[in-house]
């Protein structure tokens, strides 16, 4: 793997042509939102675009800890998906790799909290700008349709 990944200490501004941003604004706690994502049980059920479901083999959150899965596609397709855990932050920050065999990207996901609400922040880093070209058409608009299953997720966990 190569060491192109680097960080970016203002969450609001992509660092490069290499990189894909989503944030939102979700109106639960924190710790509730990053429930959703800790949880297998709840990420299962809103990890995908729109139509896809989920099959979990492992999930290990902490660093180094391994998330194998499969994506399938609503037209039958399946996707197999491995990650490794960077760094895990419980309720503020989850960093994973996403590794081949599709894409190879760093995804680095924060949590801040501000008058009972909690901003998400998703964000993907590629390691070539052709890359991020290649996928931000479809990736873009796929992580939006993840984050509105993620908000009917949170719906059904209040």
């Amino acid at each position: 793997m190569s060491s192109g990944f680097t960080t970016n200490n203002n969450p609001a501004e992509p660092i490069s042509d290499r990189e894909i941003v989503n944030t939102r604004i979700f109106n639960v706690s924190r710790e509730l939102l990053f429930n959703a994502f800790s949880d297998p049980d709840h990420l299962m059920h809103w990890w995908g675009p729109e139509g896809f479901t989920n099959t979990f083999h492992e999930f290990d959150l902490r660093p180094d800890g391994i998330w194998r899965y499969v994506m399938h596609a609503p037209n039958g397709v399946d996707y197999e998906n491995k990650s490794v855990f960077v760094k895990v932050v419980k309720p503020e920050r989850i960093v994973l790799r996403h590794l081949e065999p599709v894409h190879e990207f760093l995804l680095t996901v924060t949590f801040s909290e501000f008058e009972g609400k909690t901003e998400l922040n998703w964000r993907m880093l590629f390691e070539s700008a052709a890359e991020c070209n290649r996928v931000k058409k479809f990736v873009t608009e796929a992580n939006e349709q993840n984050l509105d299953r993620l908000e009917a997720q949170l719906a059904k966990m209040v």
